[in-house]
């Protein structure tokens, strides 16, 4: 598949089958996370993989839609404050842009091996902070569900033209 192919067929999939993720395709989508390029190669990611049914119940108290739940993994993805890069002129911190990088190589990575993904930015990150425990310079930023798609055709994707969204030299 050309990667045009590939980045039509990626969508947002909001129905998962009743179906395990083999561990080599997670670890191949992780793997494509982690060689996503970062703001002076400062990587200012960490991976949470959750996928143990025991806790899918609780975690599913983090993003309250039915659809959540049908998922069998999830990888939150965390950004380090601490670790990412800040411009100097004004102080801007690439934390999410570096994060958002990462998930895009999942995302497509997922779809190339016939998995479904939904990047997920509406979740409770104060009970997603307690729940991971994690450490104040540490931001949950997407949710990442993935999974097997109950249905294999992507949706048509409505998009704004080029002449809405290109200027060329100036605005």
């Amino acid at each position: 598949m050309n990667f045009k192919e590939l980045i039509e067929q990626r969508y947002s999939v909001r129905s998962y089958q009743d179906k395990e993720v083999e561990k080599e395709k997670l670890i191949t989508i992780l793997e494509a996370g982690q060689i996503a390029p970062s703001a002076v190669n400062n990587q200012p990611w960490h991976f949470i993989v959750v996928q143990e049914a025991e806790n899918h119940k609780q975690f599913s108290e983090i993003y309250h839609r039915d659809w959540f739940n049908e998922a069998p993994v999830y990888i939150v993805v965390c950004g380090d404050h601490d670790q990412a890069w800040k411009r100097k002129e004004d102080g801007k911190d690439h934390c999410d842009i570096d994060a958002a990088i990462a998930i895009d190589h999942m995302t497509l990575q997922a779809t190339e091996l016939g998995l479904g993904t939904c990047w997920i930015c509406n979740f409770y990150v104060e009970k997603c902070k307690d729940y991971f425990n994690l450490p104040e310079h540490i931001e949950p930023i997407a949710i990442l569900s993935l999974g097997y798609p109950k249905n294999k055709q992507a949706p048509v994707k409505k998009r704004k033209s080029l002449e809405e969204i290109v200027h060329w030299e100036k605005f």
